[in-house]
């Protein structure tokens, strides 16, 4: 798999999949220095251990499969699935909770189907709904923002996040004390209040700058990042600006002025959650997205619109992932009915007819 920087027949300077595969790690710095800041060590000891069960699993299964294993470990794909993860599960998850969700984006998400560019689905977002699904408590237990903790109550330090991550710490008394809803949760289970009387009464609203305490700038570290890749060239701005400007417009439509049955405002839909790692980090992946930017256009929007969907009228606050996966499905037929128009032919054409 080969990226340019600029369509043929006049490609050069070519981006292989290890240097595009860097330039992603390096993009999620800002977002993860934001969550670090915010909510402690657990997202970066979840990253390391991530990291740590890929190139196992990937070792594995290439030796398994009899390939070379170093080649195959130094495209940097499987460190990229685990960082994405390591990023999206809570912080202080526990080590077996990150274990089984790598394991399987490795195994079964990725070598299942072949490896890196046969997969038909995003390892990492398959990773975290598999471990939602089989444990949604572990998974909805995210930590208080540092500035919003009670009185007299501080987020671990490293050696303690360690030894609560590995279960040395009374886990469920630490944690009992640092953890709360997040804003999309606060805000959906808030029934029966107008947005100002929610903004009102939880402080992960009334104390924020512009949408969520915390999570803004987590999201706007996403975005710095998301816009350096696009700065580089390592994909084009069709899926993310198409999904961004479609959950926006379903947030404008549904917003009704901030009713007690309001779908909640743009900024909060924009800035919380996974809202930008899905946007910048996710929907941009080149295999299991669809592959026209008239596709592209196509499968960013419904992202978008399925997000917002999920989000207020389905059983999730944060639907990133299961909007990326659903899309996953359709992303054939999108490339289907979205072929460009082939050098030497008059029309388009769809992917199941023979050129003439």
């Amino acid at each position: 798999m080969v990226f340019t920087r600029a369509s043929s027949p006049h490609g050069h300077a070519p981006l292989d999949t290890r240097r595009v595969m860097q330039y992603v790690l390096l993009a999620t710095i800002p977002g993860l220095v934001a969550l670090t800041w915010n909510f402690g060590w657990g997202s970066l000891i979840n990253i390391v251990l991530a990291c740590l069960v890929a190139v196992a699993c990937e070792a594995g299964v290439m030796a398994i499969r009899r390939r070379p294993v170093i080649f195959y470990l130094r495209d940097h794909s499987a460190l990229v699935t685990a960082c994405l993860l390591g990023l999206a599960l809570p912080p202080l998850a526990p080590w077996w909770l990150v274990v089984l969700a790598t394991g399987f984006a490795i195994v079964v998400a990725k070598h299942l189907y072949g490896g890196l560019g046969y997969n038909p689905f995003n390892p990492a977002m398959v990773g975290y709904v598999v471990a939602l699904i089989s444990f949604p408590v572990a998974m909805t237990t995210w930590i208080t923002p540092r500035d919003l903790l009670p009185e007299g109550v501080t987020l671990p330090g490293l050696i303690e996040s360690v030894r609560i991550v590995f279960g040395f710490a009374g886990t469920g008394s630490v944690l009992d004390g640092i953890t709360g809803a997040t804003p999309l949760d606060a805000f959906k289970h808030h029934s029966g209040l107008l947005v100002e009387q929610i903004r009102a009464r939880e402080p992960l609203f009334s104390e924020a700058e512009v949408a969520s305490y915390g999570w803004e700038w987590v999201n706007l570290g996403f975005l710095a990042g998301g816009v350096w890749l696009l700065y580089k060239r390592v994909f084009t701005w069709h899926a993310p600006i198409a999904m961004l400007s479609a959950l926006a417009l379903m947030a404008m439509l549904f917003y009704d002025g901030g009713s007690s049955s309001s779908g909640g405002p743009v900024l909060m839909h924009l800035l919380s959650g996974a809202t930008m790692l899905g946007a910048f980090f996710i929907v941009t992946d080149p295999v299991s997205s669809a592959t026209s930017n008239r596709g592209r256009l196509v499968f960013g929007a419904a992202i978008g619109i399925l997000i917002y969907v999920i989000r207020v009228w389905g059983g999730y606050p944060d639907a990133v992932a299961f909007a990326v996966l659903l899309m996953n499905f359709a992303a054939p037929m999108i490339d289907n009915y979205s072929l460009p128009r082939t050098y030497g032919q008059k029309k388009s054409r769809r992917a199941t007819e023979k050129m003439e």
